[in-house]
């Protein structure tokens, strides 16, 4: 399915499809790109950004969640074609660059496939690039000096555990979570906010430990990587998956 873009507020917009968002933060100036999507939502990230009253010259920056390749598989193009800059954590840098590579194994996947959920799935993100395995060498930490020349001046919040430098960002009073926090998947049947399976998560216990510290964070707007816009506490909603979590060990 095509994008859906979401004005969230005056500067936030959520772009959502089936598989995968990303979020776009605006100014007079440009676009911040916060995720980019599979290497096949190419020209649906182009169209989202031109929805704005913008084109690729004008894009800014992108600032990655993290770096599996649902996430940042479009920045390849956008860094190797236009030169724009990719921003990450300091400890998702590595993984950005492809030094090393912390994405769920085929194994794993076979594993899970005779579903037919999983099935259907493996077989879209196929289409959608998801088999790609290429990096952005020039990708480079977000330090504050950079995070405040962005429009949104985006606040990092590190959430380590789906990789090991995941990191969510606090815009304009919205929260954009990534994979650390979502509504909905491909794979889950429900929209509460949530972990994806466990199966994806680096480091499942690092998860718990992100969602203890997004129970921190005071902002009325989720925007996560997978599934729906969500609006209620922020505070409230990470709390709740914590404890259905450990309710469930």
């Amino acid at each position: 399915m095509a994008a859906v873009v979401t004005a969230v507020t005056d500067r936030v917009h959520l772009a959502q499809t089936d598989l995968v968002n990303w979020t776009l933060v605006t100014d007079g100036d440009g676009v911040l790109l916060i995720d980019t999507g599979f290497p096949g939502h190419r020209d649906d990230v182009v169209d989202s950004v031109r929805r704005l009253g913008f084109g690729i010259a004008d894009i800014r920056a992108i600032l990655l969640t993290h770096a599996h390749v649902d996430h940042f598989g479009s920045a390849i193009w956008f860094a190797e074609t236009h030169g724009v800059p990719v921003y990450a954590h300091l400890d998702e840098v590595g993984h950005a660059r492809r030094d090393y590579l912390e994405q769920v194994s085929p194994v794993d996947v076979a594993r899970n496939v005779w579903q037919p959920r999983w099935l259907k799935w493996t077989l879209t993100i196929s289409r959608k690039g998801g088999l790609q395995r290429g990096g952005i060498p020039t990708a480079q930490a977000l330090t504050e000096q950079a995070a405040a020349a962005l429009p949104g001046t985006p606040k990092a919040i590190p959430t380590p555990g789906h990789t090991g430098g995941h990191c969510s960002y606090l815009v304009d009073g919205v929260l954009i979570s990534g994979d650390a926090l979502v509504t909905g998947h491909p794979l889950l049947t429900d929209t509460r906010p949530q972990l994806l399976p466990a199966v994806f998560n680096h480091d499942q216990a690092g998860c718990v430990r992100s969602l203890a510290a997004l129970e921190t964070v005071d902002a009325e707007v989720l925007l996560p990587g997978h599934g729906p816009l969500w609006r209620g506490s922020v505070r409230e909603a990470a709390r709740a998956a914590r404890l259905a979590l450990t309710a469930r060990s």
